[in-house]
């Protein structure tokens, strides 16, 4: 027995789909024609029956119009777009209203030089979805607003920002926002220089994260900040390891955030003085995927520790400037190899001498004058070498360490023991005295070795 089914009716398109897909066609051949397209479908009327397919439309149509201002820098059309869609909000989900509201904001940090107007358009946003009643937009955009106040380095806005919603976001127990929280704080603890607290922060954020699915970005985001948190304590083999996990999931993912990890790889095997690695890690499958300038520019760098050359090192900051200079972390970090390399070398060449001419040693170091004075000046004071500069004559009188006489500091120590002694015979005899059989009789007395004793100890007590 066979059965004929019948074929399915196409459903017929409503007039938001066809005004959707008119535009979508149009923009393939008139960009200003399909533009004017969405904004009639974007600002036609919503009314409370609107059927889902014609919500779908019209949120199709907000998207390819937000890509289309991105595309063209646009970034006043996009505040205007959101604006303006405001009402349809009503009529969707909190959750579509949220992702629509999120999406418009990334494109318009896409726009080069858009920092202001992110700031402007979360804060426009947060007034709004307060007004509505949208926690959870809120709470989420407010969090954006911290991470672009981090980033304009405003770090008291972020942090008073972060602290209030902190004990908020605690009472509804949201783990994912809390992580996220908690790990914003504590780059902006770190950027104010305030360590423990940033490592306080990082511990708490890793706790939250263990009770929720942590997605590859945000778990590389984490290991990236334990990195760089661990390269401030110097423990550079741990932060190695640590870049070396979010470089792995950032690559994953395709995200650009690779390469800022892996220029960190590079910078602990720098640090750790094995510049030498650097090249066998760019020789990696990995590493060769991210070739370019930025990889260049640390390559540079370690070269030029290698033959401990500061006059190369100046150079590769000033050919690679914005490579090496626009990364805080980096910058600290080359900042402090400078001045290690610094007085090393300045440390080898005044070994010879006992006096000599500042403008020598400048000339030998091929450096400015002024930068090598002051340079010896503060390794003076430091105590690094025992010396004097002398600004009339120009030069640099270096004096032979002293060595420490170790006479009064031994016979300090043998009187201090010889008290203890003392003290510990002083002792004995009183116990010998109390614990005599015969002291118990009142007519009889100690023998007289004990009172002698006793008598000799009370004596060296008064003399002492």
């Amino acid at each position: 027995m066979s059965s004929h089914h019948k074929p399915t009716a196409k459903r017929a398109l409503s007039s938001l789909e066809k005004e959707l897909a008119a535009a979508i066609e149009l923009a393939g051949t008139d960009l200003e024609a399909a533009g004017k397209a969405y904004d009639a479908l974007i600002d036609a009327p919503t009314e409370a029956s609107i059927s889902e397919v014609d919500k779908k439309a019209k949120e199709t149509a907000v998207y390819r119009r937000g890509e289309m201002y991105g595309k063209a820098g646009d970034g006043e059309g996009l505040r205007e777009l959101l604006r303006r869609i405001r009402p349809f909000f009503d009529r969707i989900p909190k959750a579509r209203t949220a992702k629509i509201v999120r999406t418009l904001i990334e494109i318009v940090a896409s726009i080069e030089d858009s920092l202001a107007l992110q700031i402007e358009l979360c804060v426009e946003s947060i007034v709004w979805a307060r007004a509505a009643k949208r926690t959870f937009l809120r709470q989420r955009i407010e969090a954006r607003l911290a991470d672009l106040y981090l980033q304009q380095k405003d770090y008291q806005s972020s942090l008073t920002l972060l602290t209030a919603l902190l004990k908020e976001v605690k009472r509804l127990d949201d783990k994912a926002l809390l992580v996220e929280i908690h790990l914003l704080e504590s780059k902006v603890q770190h950027r104010l220089r305030n360590l423990p607290k940033a490592r306080t922060a990082l511990t708490a954020a890793r706790t939250a994260v263990n009770s929720i699915y942590c997605p590859p970005l945000l778990q590389g985001e984490i290991d990236m900040q334990a990195g760089v948190l661990h390269a401030e304590s110097r423990d550079y083999k741990t932060s190695y390891s640590y870049f070396f996990e979010a470089f792995e999931n950032y690559d994953s993912m395709e995200n650009s955030l690779a390469l800022r990890a892996l220029k960190y790889m590079f910078l602990c095997k720098i640090m750790m003085g094995r510049p030498s690695d650097v090249n066998q890690l760019m020789a990696g499958k990995l590493a060769l995927k991210y070739a370019g300038r930025e990889v260049e520019s640390m390559a540079a760098i370690a070269d030029a520790h290698k033959k401990r050359s500061l006059e190369a090192f100046e150079a590769a900051l000033r050919t690679f400037h914005v490579e090496l200079g626009e990364d805080p972390v980096i910058h600290s970090h080359l900042k402090s190899l400078y001045d290690e390399m610094l007085e090393q070398n300045l440390c080898r060449l005044i070994e010879p001498f006992s006096v000599v001419e500042i403008e020598h040693i400048a000339a030998l170091i091929k450096l400015d004058v002024t930068v090598v004075e002051k340079k010896l000046s503060q390794m003076i004071l430091d105590q690094k070498f025992q010396g004097v500069l002398d600004q009339g004559t120009g030069q640099l009188i270096i004096f032979d360490e002293e060595t420490e006489d170790q006479t009064y500091p031994a016979a300090l120590e043998t009187i201090q023991n010889m008290s203890k002694v003392v003290d510990s015979l002083y002792q004995r005899a009183q116990h010998k005295i109390i614990d005599c059989p015969l002291n118990q009789t009142a007519n009889r007395e100690c023998p007289p070795e004990n009172a002698y004793l006793t008598q000799y100890i009370k004596t060296t007590r008064v003399s002492r």
